[in-house]
């Protein structure tokens, strides 16, 4: 830390001035009051403590000490100045250390941005406990976007992280890690004619419905190609939650991630399984091949060691 410029004696010089180095002798010395005990501790010769000393008055243009035969004494000045001067030294140290901690990723930011269906399967509610407890002094944010808006919002460095279903087109600078597998499923209103009876429900069974669709209508179209149809009168209210709340209205129909059999509870919603291969999708982690900021290359680590969640019984596909 010698020779780093840390207070300004005086305008009238700018060869004038105070360094971090002088102001630990002035500490040291206050604190012993013995030139010889102090320059032992700073491990230098007490002339040498001696010219520091004088230095640092003439710079500052006031007498620190009284000095005597028998004893050395702090003036007023200098016990004012012992004040400022100890919180600079504190100042410096934690300077120093904030540094060395965000070099080691200890510390820092990282902005996550995503889709509900992390927070419905809870592999971002996982992924962050895991994280805070193993670093602490990382500051992670978290918030939901349109699902389309995520990749942009990578290239554009506004988020580090981004938590959302495939498929999407990914820049080629991206990578992805499965985090969560699940199942397609149909949500009805609970007075519709398909929501009484046992059993799957049939692709075109659907055929005549009115699809409300999610941010990712794979299932959607997957649904309409094995029933042989085109969806008709088609609205994509946006997040999950508005999804289901149409459907819960009697405004339609809705393919959505089977997750929500159980982690949604809304009235006049009813879920069914459909029938045949599951439609299977998957909540994938999005971040930047290479990644400047060591706290987030920490949290890409931890996500990338993380084995996928399969999730694909929640229904009795024998129905």
């Amino acid at each position: 830390m010698a020779g780093a410029v840390a207070w300004r004696a005086t305008p009238a010089n700018d060869e004038d001035f105070v360094e971090l180095r002088h102001f630990r002798y002035f500490v040291t010395l206050a604190q012993t009051l013995h030139f010889g005990r102090a320059a032992q501790a700073l491990d230098i010769a007490a002339p040498t403590l001696t010219v520091q000393i004088q230095d640092i008055e003439r710079d500052l243009g006031v007498q620190l000490f009284v000095r005597s035969r028998r004893d050395v004494r702090l003036t007023p000045a200098g016990e004012m100045f012992l004040l400022e001067a100890r919180q600079v030294l504190a100042q410096a140290e934690r300077a120093v250390l904030a540094g060395q901690r965000a070099g080691r990723g200890e510390t820092g930011r990282v902005e996550i941005g995503y889709a509900g269906s992390a927070v419905f399967s809870g592999v971002l509610q996982s992924q962050l406990a895991t994280f805070r407890q193993a670093w602490p002094g990382v500051i992670v944010t978290a918030r939901e976007v349109p699902q389309g808006e995520l990749p942009m919002m990578l290239i554009e460095n506004r988020i580090d992280i981004a938590l959302l279903r495939m498929p999407m087109n990914l820049h080629t600078r991206h990578r992805a890690h499965v985090l969560f597998r699940d199942s397609f499923c149909v949500a009805l209103p609970a007075g519709h004619a398909l929501a009484t009876p046992a059993g799957a429900v049939d692709a075109d069974a659907l055929e005549n419905e009115r699809f409300i669709v999610p941010e990712q209508p794979l299932g959607t179209y997957e649904v309409a190609r094995r029933g042989g149809f085109t969806p008709v009168g088609t609205t994509t209210p946006g997040s999950l939650v508005a999804v289901l709340s149409q459907v819960a209205l009697g405004e339609g129909v809705a393919i959505v991630p089977d997750v929500l059999v159980g982690a949604t509870a809304i009235p006049g919603v009813v879920f069914k399984p459909l029938a045949g291969p599951p439609i299977h999708s998957e909540i994938s982690a999005v971040f930047r091949s290479f990644e400047p900021s060591l706290a987030v290359s920490r949290l890409i680590a931890q996500i990338t060691q993380t084995p996928a969640i399969t999730s694909y019984a929640l229904f009795d596909r024998a129905e």
